[in-house]
């Protein structure tokens, strides 16, 4: 949680509130980890971070945006920023695809 952070901080973002949200409460099995933040501005954040060996793929996408309904549902709040911060290969059809769909994907997280 402290390199999450550091990274934002990085980004200008300042979180006031940062709480880990456990997969497994979503109905996932995926090895993912989620975070629902609150800026100093009042911007709500979803964070996902994947850290995988094999590219991430259209397929993948799909399932992030489940996952990120479940979580939209479970918190009764539509998060107005979508973050995906990833440090394997990212397939171009599914950073487009999510772009499509609001979403901020950064490939240099670690």
């Amino acid at each position: 949680m402290k390199e999450l952070t550091k990274y934002f901080l990085n980004k200008d973002v300042l979180f006031k509130d940062l709480i880990e949200i456990n997969p497994k409460d979503l109905g996932s099995r995926k090895k993912i980890k989620i975070y629902k933040a609150t800026a100093t501005n009042n911007s709500y954040y979803a964070i996902f971070i994947v850290d995988g060996k094999s590219r991430f793929i259209r397929k993948n996408a799909n399932d992030l945006l489940e996952l990120f309904n479940k979580l939209v549902d479970k918190q009764g709040h539509n998060f107005k920023e979508k973050e995906l911060l990833i440090s394997s290969p990212l397939c171009s059809k599914a950073k487009k695809f999510l772009q499509e769909n609001k979403w901020s994907v950064r490939i240099d997280f670690v």
